[in-house]
């Protein structure tokens, strides 16, 4: 046992050292594992916020697609009635000059019966509409 007793001075550094270096390497690893964990952590938050940006990104995109599609079923809707109005106002419009040309061709019958001479030129907007009528 004195020979253990002899190498004290030279295996006590020795032992220290052994231990500080296993104390430093458990520190290193512990602050490694401490970096690893917050890098991942810091990865995760990052991609949490991608994908909630990409989420937000594709919502405001559907609702400006939505409204989009609201505005133009809307305009359909105004044309369409636009266009029901238009119809009505062109077949009025028809009856009204199928009624008034056959009014023209009755006065014209009429007038042919009351005067002998030759009838009047028709005006050149309306000569066309009272060519195929019996007064002429």
């Amino acid at each position: 046992m004195e020979w253990l007793t002899s190498l004290a001075p030279v295996l006590s550094p020795l032992f220290g050292m052994t231990g500080m270096l296993g104390g430093a390497w458990l520190v290193y690893r512990g602050n490694k594992r401490k970096t690893d964990t917050d890098v991942q952590a810091q990865e995760a938050s990052t991609f949490v916020a991608s994908v909630q940006t990409v989420t937000e990104g594709f919502t405001k995109l559907l609702e400006q697609q939505r409204a989009t599609t609201s505005q133009t079923l809307e305009r359909v809707t105004t044309l369409e009635n636009r266009v029901e109005r238009l119809e009505e106002e062109q077949r009025q419009w028809r009856r009204w000059k199928a009624a008034a040309v056959e009014y023209i061709h009755q006065l014209r019958a009429m007038l042919a019966k009351l005067y002998t001479g030759p009838m009047p030129a028709p005006p050149r907007e309306i000569a066309d509409d009272l060519a195929d009528g019996p007064g002429t």
